[in-house]
């Protein structure tokens, strides 16, 4: 039988095993024996390996790029001990960055409690998850981790099969983007970063000599003969 596997990478994992219909098959937090590492780290991703089987389509969080913390070590060694043993049983997986996972349950836009207060990232998944599917956990790793297993699901249908199953555009959107071939995300990347640099680099300049940058879309006045 055919599963579709969502992990939210953390001190305490979350996983969920969904079927083709739907059905949430297993969903609980990971998270290994003790708090000292290697052994934490180690008998961890043991423990997500022994709950993977190898029909599975596997969906992971990717870690946030330019976190900071006491814990972010952990977090990079733990993704790619993952993606490693993944990889070292043939079992295909794929990678989704954290904004991808909120966007495909609409929890990047602003959302707010009953008293208008406006949600933190997890409450606003929490809300997304629980308008699009009815799904609800205590964990929020859990829940991350349900949203995973949807985006595998939905990578196996085609075009026709999205839009008869009612997804709407972001979620098409999210799909596309995790199916991209790395060399074209890693293009993307570069030119994002191109673009980043050369607009410090004018902002630097227009700070040394006092001048507003012109944009493409502005021309030069009208010279004026005297």
């Amino acid at each position: 039988m055919k599963r579709f596997v969502g992990l939210d990478p953390s001190t305490k994992t979350g996983f969920v095993a969904m079927n083709e219909q739907g059905n949430v098959l297993r969903q609980k937090d990971l998270q290994g024996v003790g708090n000292v590492d290697p052994k934490r780290m180690e008998s961890l991703i043991q423990e997500i390996m022994d709950h993977i089987q190898p029909e599975d389509v596997v969906c992971i969080e990717s870690p946030a790029m330019g976190a900071q913390g006491q814990g972010v070590g952990f977090m990079w060694g733990l993704a790619y001990g993952i993606r490693g043993a993944l990889f070292r049983r043939g079992i295909k997986f794929h990678d989704v960055a954290p904004t991808a996972l909120k966007k495909f349950c609409d929890a990047s836009r602003h959302r707010f409690d009953a008293d208008g207060k406006k949600l933190d990232g997890k409450a606003a998944v929490a809300q997304g998850v629980y308008e699009h599917w009815g799904y609800s956990h205590s964990s929020n790793n859990v829940i991350d981790a349900y949203v995973l297993a949807q985006i595998a699901y939905a990578l196996t249908l085609n075009d026709y099969e999205l839009m008869a199953g009612d997804y709407k555009a972001y979620q098409y959107e999210v799909v596309k983007t995790v199916l991209k071939p790395a060399a074209d995300k890693k293009a993307e990347k570069a030119a994002a970063n191109k673009k980043k640099k050369e607009k410090a680099a004018a902002k630097a300049v227009s700070e040394l000599t006092g001048k507003k940058p012109r944009t493409r879309s502005q021309k030069p006045a009208d010279a004026v003969l005297f």
